[in-house]
């Protein structure tokens, strides 16, 4: 008996020791009012990256809390705080993903090249091309019309401009923009010539690899700015070869994209490499072969121009980028333009960027209240609600505003708290289970053998 009741202290003093405190405004060092557009029911802000840098790791202590102004008897109000409860959303493409489009029919009528693409039963802006990657310098014309069944009466869907512009040290571009459909198959009609001071090439059905179809645009990832730059890095760092722009990433924002802002005047073609460095180590200002990084690449296009009377509009100024370097402490982060033998380009700005995260709750019925975020206690669990398990995000929510981020001025540093004897030795919680289990068996084994004997 007395083991067992040793054995049920021991449990509830562990429970006990992990038990986290209870959410209070006065315990959390930052503090942001919510503004939020009249009307009733769901609203979304959307979240900055100061809350990621004041927040708990994974934002666990944020908190919404409301105050409630009360008629009380003799004319007097009264406040009630409580807590609001909310979900996080991170944009993203829907619960679509880039999808293969099957490839049919494939062959050659006159001088096109001439297929069907079986498309994804869902709704869809745009399909891509997969081309010979070994086939370069040409220009094609994509006519495209959908179909409810192959051969069926085709609908036309519009002519498209495709192109290799390799020799001339410009991108490639094989995607096919188009108005949002939902036709289960398109027919394409792809008609190829070398691009302009190349000689004749015969383009054959074979460069014809696959189809793959993108998220649509209304289904697009939506991105935050973290931080930016607009002046280009000057000094000893700076070379004639290569364009740098530094920046210091807070600890913990999210970073997903790097962006580029072009001047407005201006309308140069280019194609340039573009190498993406971050360092936890503050001291990082040179070369990155000497210091721990990470690295990431990609390429930042645009072409404008009129070959062979077709007209060609694309660009690329963007690069994805999902950094880690700022997880345990703040981070630099330096990004290098290729220029070569060419100008440099004239960036207006470079962005750090993160898809968008959104907070959204459920506007009190009630007139009268005002709405406050918390955050700055790292010792809460993140809360558990049942609107963050129910939640179902809606076209019509209403827009809040995060206002600037301050300091709580009801702000109380916890009391240090003495943890319990079972928390600072967890391994004395084990030796006393397995004592109490033993003792508890041998009790049994004794009174077995006490009732064998009668």
């Amino acid at each position: 008996m007395r083991g067992a009741l040793l054995l049920a202290v021991l449990l509830w003093q562990a429970a006990a020791a992990n038990e986290p405190p209870a959410a209070q405004p006065e315990a959390m060092r930052y503090e942001r009012a919510v503004r939020v557009a009249a009307g009733a029911g769901q609203a979304c802000a959307v979240l900055d990256a100061a809350i990621f840098a004041h927040a708990a790791p994974s934002l666990t202590d944020v908190r919404i809390f409301s105050t409630q102004e009360k008629d009380a008897d003799g004319g007097l109000r009264s406040s009630t705080l409580y807590e609001v409860p909310y979900a996080i959303t991170l944009s993203e493409a829907v619960s679509e993903e880039t999808e293969t489009a099957r490839v049919l029919n494939l062959g050659a009528s006159g001088s096109q090249i001439t297929f069907d693409l079986e498309m994804p039963q869902r709704a869809y802006t745009g399909v891509t091309l997969d081309l010979d990657p070994e086939v370069h310098d040409f220009i094609a014309t994509a006519t495209v019309s959908g179909m409810d069944s192959v051969g069926g009466k085709g609908t036309a869907l519009g002519t498209f401009t495709l192109f290799d512009l390799a020799s001339q040290r410009l991108s490639r571009d094989t995607a096919i923009p188009l108005e949002e459909s939902t036709f289960k198959y398109l027919h394409v009609a792809l008609s190829v010539s070398p691009a302009p001071g190349k000689s004749a090439a015969r383009f054959v059905p074979g460069m014809v690899r696959g189809a793959t179809v993108p998220p649509s645009r209304e289904a697009q990832t939506v991105y935050t700015t973290v931080a930016s730059v607009s002046v280009p890095t000057t000094g000893a760092l700076a070379s004639p070869r290569r364009t740098r722009f530094d920046l210091d990433l807070p600890l913990r924002v999210p970073v997903e994209r790097v962006s580029f802002d072009l001047a407005p005047v201006y309308r140069g073609n280019f194609s340039r490499d573009v190498t993406i460095h971050a360092s936890s180590n503050p001291d990082a200002t040179a070369s990155a072969e000497s210091l721990p990084v990470e690295t990431l690449t990609g390429t930042i296009s645009r072409v404008h121009s009129t070959q062979e009377g077709r007209m060609i509009d694309q660009q690329q100024l963007s690069v994805p980028a999902v950094l880690g370097a700022n997880l345990q402490h703040a981070a630099r982060v330096w990004i290098e333009i290729e220029n070569g033998d060419e100008q440099p380009l004239p960036i207006a700005a470079v962005r750090l960027e993160m898809r968008q995260r959104k907070i959204c709750f459920e506007t009190p019925a009630a007139g009268g209240a005002s709405l406050a975020l918390f955050y700055g206690d790292s010792r809460l669990d993140a809360p558990e609600y049942d609107y963050a398990r129910l939640f179902v995000a809606s076209r019509a929510a209403l827009a809040a505003e995060l206002r600037p981020e301050g300091l709580n001025a009801k702000y109380r540093a916890p009391a240090a708290v003495v943890r319990p004897f079972a928390e600072r030795h967890p391994e004395m919680l084990w030796i006393a289970l397995i004592a109490a289990i033993c003792a508890l068996g041998m009790v049994a084994l004794k009174a077995a053998k006490s009732s064998g004997l009668g």
